[in-house]
């Protein structure tokens, strides 16, 4: 292919804007054209065979020159005016054949990036394909067939055999049995009780059974998902512009060389030979279609990331920063320990608590408001309520202030005590658990130990993250210094900052980004972690459970509820990028030099086209080598 334009995600020459099919079409009319001519050569004496030629060349230049010239009114000099001027001067040299097998090139290029780019996608494309349109929902004792969008929360819906789990939602028959292969690449079906929760996109692998929804569509999430695969299929990565301004740079110095060689030798045919092997598809093609591999491959592995430029920073990254609850943590916390101050009962503790923590969307409060109501405790709806998310809420219950929180954050709110609450109810805590205060009416009336075990993956985590080249990795986590630095220790991190709000998380990840050599990864699930994941170069949200604020601002979501999966995806982005640098350098090593024989003579314009197909060819097979793993 003698070039095409310079930006992979409008490579809109008239072949790739039709499609991949009929890009076919196109390259199969001017391979017959191409043949014809060669047939009337053989048996027909005279220019017939060089006028089917011609006639081939004209057909593709007319679209070229529209392209070229929307460019140039544009600012923007692409270099697919390398092409035009190639076989413009194939026509005013007389040289037929090269032009023809130019315009075939082009086109066939034109083609194979389509292709290229759908094999890349395949995995992205195929999650769009099966997102969930309608539902069976049932109403007084009836089924009826609805669009997605019109489910609401507490909606009882039908999930039949086969069918694809329209919303997330609680089971509400015996047993699911869940295919979540979609969103985690597990080939396994999973079995889940009755009350557990399945998320939206998977598939039901055995027998119907009834769901009762906790999100609409619109919020459930696998709709999550689907967003970021559209944004990945329109975004580019900064290795692919900076691989425009190469392009642009190698435009000028193409002509320069074949203005020499025709200059020394006095034979315009040189000039056409260079042109015709000077191309930056190496640079323009292989670098987007080894990026966008590596997407492809990361969703086959659950990851789902936000385009090749969340791939090619994942490449880059040397510091992995990790929330702790959710996170390192599975995130389902259980009440172990209530202990009361002052003489207040622990289930009255437990109540005024559990009643004000209704109104929060933390992990941590969620499990206290089940393990609350589990215990038979009667909850009442609370009022005035102010939270800091990730620090602590207060509100009013029954004529009471009462605030749920950090021993800093309930300090700042003026309640006493709070400072001294360690040594209080005891300073040891088991790795993984969480110290809760609670303070009444300005004073501090209790403490309450949630377990929230440590995942069975993340014991090898940190030996793994140095495996792929990670030199800094850090627990960045609001709860108190006793607890952090048990989980800390237990995981094996380099370093751990507790006791730190949202605002300082972000501080944590603005100092190590200005530390580091390469970007920083901060990795999290709740409210609370949105504003560090996106300051990160690349935010992961722990989205398995379903979208949240985290999964809306990160740049990846981890669809499967393990944490090795920040392992997986720093793997694809190193192994995409160096594949992407290495295609990149091979091919246009390759073309220098063809560009060098071509300007003594070595190489006529006929096989100059042949040789750099065959280059272009090389250097996107070589970029798919990304899908594998």
């Amino acid at each position: 292919m003698a070039v095409t334009q310079t930006r992979f995600g409008s490579l809109r020459s008239r072949a790739t804007s039709l499609g991949v099919s009929e890009s076919y079409v196109v390259v199969g009319v001017i391979l017959f054209a191409l043949v014809l001519g060669g047939v009337i050569h053989l048996f027909v004496p005279g220019e017939t065979g060089d006028l089917v030629w011609a006639v081939a060349i004209v057909l593709t230049l007319l679209p070229l020159t529209w392209s070229v010239a929307r460019s140039l009114a544009r600012g923007d000099v692409g270099v697919d005016a390398i092409a035009l001027v190639a076989m413009a001067g194939a026509l005013a040299l007389g040289e037929y054949l090269a032009g023809a097998v130019v315009a075939l090139m082009l086109s066939g290029g034109n083609a194979l990036e389509a292709a290229a780019g759908r094999r890349a996608r395949r995995e992205l494309t195929a999650l769009l394909e099966r997102a969930p349109r309608i539902a069976h929902r049932r109403r007084d004792d009836k089924l009826e067939e609805v669009p997605v969008e019109e489910i609401r929360v507490g909606d009882r819906i039908l999930v039949r055999a086969g069918e694809v789990v329209p919303v997330d939602g609680a089971v509400q028959s015996d047993s699911a049995v869940i295919d979540e292969s979609t969103l985690t690449g597990e080939p396994l079906p999973v079995s889940h009780p009755r009350g557990s929760t399945v998320s939206s996109g998977t598939i039901s692998a055995g027998d119907a059974f009834d769901l009762r929804a906790t999100r609409t569509a619109a919020e459930s999430a696998y709709a999550g998902i689907v967003r970021l695969v559209r944004d990945a299929e329109h975004q580019r990565a900064p290795f692919v512009r900076m691989a425009d301004r190469y392009a642009a740079i190698l435009l000028p110095v193409t002509l320069l060389v074949a203005g020499t060689a025709w200059a020394l030798s006095a034979d315009p045919v040189r000039a056409l030979a260079v042109l015709v092997v000077a191309t930056p598809c190496p640079l323009i093609l292989a670098a987007p279609v080894a990026l966008i591999s590596g997407v492809s491959r990361a969703a086959r592995s659950g990851v789902i990331a936000k385009g090749g430029a969340t791939i090619e920073r994942l490449g880059r990254a040397r510091t992995v920063l990790f929330d702790k609850t959710g996170t390192l943590t599975h995130g389902r916390p259980e009440i172990e320990q209530v202990r009361s101050a002052d003489g207040l009962p622990s289930e009255e503790l437990l109540r005024l608590a559990a009643s004000v923590d209704q109104l929060s969307a933390h992990v941590l409060a969620e499990a206290l408001v089940h393990g609350a109501e589990a215990r038979g405790i009667e909850l009442v709806f609370p009022e005035g309520i102010a939270e800091e998310p990730g620090q602590g809420i207060e509100g009013d219950v029954e004529g009471h202030r009462v605030a749920v929180g950090s021993g800093e954050w309930l300090r700042r709110r003026g309640y006493s005590g709070a400072t001294a609450a360690t040594q209080q109810f005891g300073g040891s805590v088991e790795p993984g658990w969480a110290r809760i205060l609670i303070g009444v009416d300005g004073e501090l009336a209790g403490a309450i130990l949630m377990a929230d075990r440590i995942r069975e993956d993340a014991g090898e985590l940190t030996a793994a993250l140095r495996a792929t080249g990670v030199e800094h990795i850090a627990l960045v986590t609001g709860d108190e210094s006793a607890v952090g630095e048990a989980v800390g220790q237990s995981v094996g991190v380099d370093r751990v900052f507790t006791e730190r709000s949202p605002e300082e998380k972000i501080d944590v990840v603005r100092q190590a980004r200005e530390l580091g050599d390469g970007g920083v990864v901060m990795v999290g699930d709740g409210v609370n972690d949105a504003p560090a994941l996106a300051l990160a170069d690349v935010g992961i949200a722990m989205g398995g459970i379903g979208a949240t604020v985290s999964s809306e601002t990160a740049d990846a979501v981890i669809a499967v509820d393990r944490i090795d999966r920040v392992v997986d995806a720093l793997r694809i982005g190193r192994r995409s990028l160096a594949i992407a640098r290495q295609s990149v350098l091979v091919g246009l090593g390759l073309s220098f030099i063809a560009m060098g024989f071509a300007a003594f003579g070595y190489i006529p314009p006929v096989a100059g086209a042949l040789l750099q197909e065959g280059i272009d060819v090389a250097v996107i097979l070589n970029a798919l080598r990304a899908l594998k793993g």
